[in-house]
């Protein structure tokens, strides 16, 4: 497909304009061409993470994209060995001092081809109706795609930005993001801007743009009891020896409640402030007509839905097995195993969590349940005030463009490796995601919204178009 070059762009125009043509994108075709060969490429990081999928995705499908933009373009190694590469771009106008960090990641998880609806594959762009299909779409190409071509039509109507941009383009966000933090830390002058602004995530409603400046953070563990070898026959030595599932169940009851209320003191958060809940205080979580209904007797008593997800912790058990659950014997199992999650909000120290359950687990006569150290490190929570000033001055860049707010969230309730950016960059962090909840990241059947696509795409280009106004003071 052809790019126009600097050179090409047109004349000055105006700001309606740039949204306009941003718009017309997600009905010309034009854009779902673009995302179509991009979701081919089978970047599945949880698969392949240094495969030749990773490398043609940077090299061959975003580096001449970006050069048509202006950018300078450098792919390279991860500093972390088995790790897959990374893309750093920069686009620089010599009469500019203001300077953007955008992000997106190549990579998807596994493609699940045998689990997708019949006619559907995730390897392969299908629309149907307002849904688009394929792995990616929401997480994460499909959302960076949209944030590149608004900029090209900013660029197209305005012919120049009106700040700097630099730009990571990572393969290893579904495995933990391995090596960005070292990239980063490499980088740290290089990669020095005054404001950070990309997109991952779901909104708050289908029909609600979101801005969010930080994300929860997420640990990962096993909980394990190895009462002995092998199994014992249920009728010679039921009542006489314990059970491992059994135990473990309990051991999980001493962790949250029958409704998923935490009881380790160490793992309630004390950051729910005055200011956090008023700025939660009008947000209703709605994933629309084919997600599932909040179940209000579910979580921590006395918080609303907004602050169970953005402003507390939460406990999961993700995978529980005792026995063999396809072919069960009348045998008492020597083992029983769960895999656990945890996630938190600031104010949760994540480098005591698992050492507090240690603890706890033992205190409350758990002993025998091992708490084995995590496979993957864990993402670092963090926040961003909803009053911050480059908060406010992207929540008046939305209302501009569509003539409404948008929500306005502290922080995601799934997690991103946005430590990196906020806490080693020391940089503001604004998110403007282009999902939604009920979008099926990490599952079969995941898809975009045509509607969200559109919107997506005229309200980065107002951002974009706002960021390089000289009329517009920024914080």
């Amino acid at each position: 497909m052809h790019h126009p070059t600097p050179e090409q762009l047109s004349s000055p125009g105006s700001r309606t304009e740039a949204i306009a043509a941003a718009r017309a994108l997600a009905h010309n075709g034009h854009f779902l061409e673009l995302l179509s060969r991009r979701v081919a490429l089978r970047t599945s990081s949880q698969e392949d993470p240094t495969g030749p999928a990773m490398t043609s995705y940077l090299r061959d499908e975003m580096t001449p994209y970006l050069q048509a933009l202006g950018f300078r373009c450098e792919l390279h190694p991860n500093p972390l060995q088995g790790a897959g590469p990374l893309l750093l771009a920069e686009r620089s106008e010599s009469d500019s001092d203001f300077t953007v960090l955008s992000y997106g990641h190549a990579d998807v998880i596994r493609g699940q081809d045998d689990r997708w609806r019949p006619g559907l594959s995730p390897w392969t762009l299908q629309r149907e109706g307002e849904r688009v299909y394929g792995r990616g779409t929401a997480d994460n190409k499909g959302q960076h795609s949209i944030n590149f071509e608004a900029l090209r039509s900013v660029l197209a109507i305005r012919g120049r930005l009106g700040f700097n941009l630099k730009l990571i383009l990572e393969t290893g966000e579904e495995t933990g993001s391995p090596g960005l933090a070292a990239f980063c830390e490499q980088h740290r002058e290089r990669l020095a801007a005054d404001l950070f602004l990309a997109s991952d995530g779901p909104r708050i409603r289908p029909d609600q743009v979101t801005l969010y400046g930080g994300s929860r953070g997420v640990i990962n563990f096993d909980l394990r009891i190895d009462a002995r070898d092998g199994a014992h026959h249920s009728g010679n030595w039921g009542g006489l020896i314990s059970n491992p599932g059994i135990r473990l169940a309990h051991a999980i009851a001493a962790i949250c409640d029958a409704r998923g209320s935490i009881k380790l003191n160490a793992w309630r958060p004390n950051s729910l402030t005055p200011q956090i809940r008023e700025a939660l205080h009008a947000i209703e979580i709605d994933a629309g007509e084919q997600g599932p209904r909040i179940e209000p007797d579910w979580g921590e008593p006395g918080l609303s839905p907004a602050e169970r997800v953005y402003a507390w912790n939460s406990f999961e058990v993700l995978a529980f097995q005792t026995g063999n659950p396809a072919a069960p014997v009348n045998a008492i199992p020597g083992q029983a195993h769960a895999h656990c999650q945890l996630r938190f909000v600031v104010g949760t120290d994540m480098h005591q969590v698992v050492s507090d359950l240690r603890k706890h687990l033992v205190e409350s006569g758990f002993s025998d349940v091992q708490v084995l150290d995590p496979v993957k490190p864990p993402m670092a929570a963090t926040r961003l005030d909803p009053l911050d000033p480059w908060c406010l001055f992207a929540v008046a860049s939305v209302e501009q463009t569509l003539g409404k707010k948008p929500g306005v969230l502290p922080n995601l309730g799934g997690s991103l490796p946005n430590e990196v950016f906020a806490d080693i960059l020391g940089l503001p962090t604004i998110w403007v995601p282009h999902s939604y909840a009920a979008c099926n990241q990490h599952a079969p059947n995941e898809h975009m919204l045509m509607p969200i696509i559109e919107e997506g795409l005229a309200v980065m280009a107002g951002l974009f178009w706002d960021l390089g106004d000289p009329a517009q003071p920024k914080p």
